[in-house]
């Protein structure tokens, strides 16, 4: 079955070979051993003779098999959209697509040097209290004051209930390999990437518009509605860059050396402004601004889960170089990435990596697979051949 599947994967499979995929997946009591499942779970929404009582008993073995992990774009349907996340995040090695054909890594071929085992980030902030204090925010470190509680994974602030003289802003900066979540005193939620940080104030006055800024970074907001807070707008500051917000999800990318900076809606509706110009965006649409002359690109609709699978454990890549990718990685893991043949730069790609998997696993999988010849590992610099 192995060997069927990733016939599949390169697109070789006959109809009664994919028909024979189908009903193994209908019977199979333990799923453990199925190499991937993204393109399978693509496969099985196009059959509509799977019910949903066969469908339910392979997410709940699923579920059974990776108690720790969660679905991980809640408004995708149908069902097997629905679980193709949770089924990839919980078997997949790694999974590339160069050229247009899949390549299935194998988990037996890889070698990792334990001197070089280069981890996955994971929960870290830097926390800057209005006094100018700093406080160190570690997975398994807990910090409590007045109006906030952290356990090192994320922060939470209270709402005081009467209004302030004086703001008092704080910062909270997520160094390369980390991530962190922190709920504002309004209730919204800011999901902050790797190598990010976030100004904002410990509690927002009645009525008022909420304002905070994206100093640089990325972050996905779940913004609280203003009907919950008198009506009070919620505004985000990036640079040029001002976003208004009613109450939404959304995305902004705005890493420092970036040309553009990138918002995606996910939901609801956000108004992008730069300067005198403005543009509103609906759900799935994009925008970008470029930094040098303050220009906006034309509006795109873009795939919304490629936009922030990150937030959710997974980096999901379309049409991407590995230029770009390295960039991505190099956040992640805090290391430096170069290329000594620097035509591999403009490579193209597309594919996913789950964000929990350590980066020699990923760099043998590239080599293995002849996206590059070879890399070598100085200490946190990583070179590729």
């Amino acid at each position: 079955m192995k060997e069927l599947f990733r016939k599949y994967l390169r697109r070789e499979c006959s109809q009664k070979e994919i028909e024979q995929i189908v009903a193994y997946l209908k019977s199979k009591e333990d799923l453990s051993d199925i190499p991937t499942f993204e393109e399978v779970s693509k496969l099985l929404e196009t059959y509509p003779d799977i019910d949903e009582g066969a469908g339910n008993k392979i997410y709940d073995n699923i579920i059974k098999n990776n108690p720790k992990k969660s679905v991980l774009v809640k408004k995708l349907q149908p069902f097997w959209k629905y679980a193709a996340a949770a089924i990839f995040i919980g078997f997949i090695t790694t999974s590339y697509l160069f050229k247009n054909e899949w390549f299935v890594s194998n988990p037996e071929a890889i070698s990792v040097t334990a001197s070089n085992d280069i981890q996955p980030g994971k929960s870290k902030a830097i926390l800057t209290l209005g006094d100018g204090s700093v406080v160190v925010l570690d997975e398994g470190k807990i910090y409590q004051d007045e109006v906030t509680n952290s356990d090192g994974e994320q922060i939470v602030y209270q709402a005081k209930e009467k209004n302030i003289s004086k703001k008092e802003f704080n910062y909270l900066t997520i160094p390369r390999g980390g991530k962190f979540l922190i709920t504002l005193s309004d209730g919204t939620k800011v999901w902050l990437n790797s190598e990010s940080q976030l100004k904002y104030p410990t509690t927002f006055e009645k009525g008022e518009v909420r304002v905070v800024e994206l100093v640089y970074g990325e972050a996905y907001f779940d913004v609280s509605p203003s009907t919950n807070h008198h009506g009070a707008k919620f505004v985000v500051l990036n640079q040029s860059q001002k976003i208004e917000v009613l109450g939404t999800e959304f995305n902004v990318k705005a890493y420092k050396g970036d040309a553009n900076i990138c918002t995606t809606l996910v939901e609801g509706k956000v108004k992008v402004n730069s300067g005198a110009i403005g543009q509103e965006l609906k759900p799935s649409e994009q925008i970008k601004l470029n930094v040098r002359n303050q220009q906006f690109s034309k509006v795109t609709t873009v795939d919304v889960y490629n936009e922030i699978s990150w937030k959710e454990g997974v980096f999901s890549f379309r049409k991407k170089s590995l230029l770009e990718i390295s960039k991505v990685l190099s956040r992640w893991y805090d290391v430096d990435m170069h290329f000594e043949n620097t035509k591999l730069k403009n490579k193209g790609f597309n594919g996913v990596l789950g964000k929990d998997q350590n980066l020699i696993e990923i760099l043998d999988n590239l080599k293995r697979l002849h996206a590059i010849q070879d890399y070598k590992i100085i200490e946190k610099t990583i070179m590729i051949k």
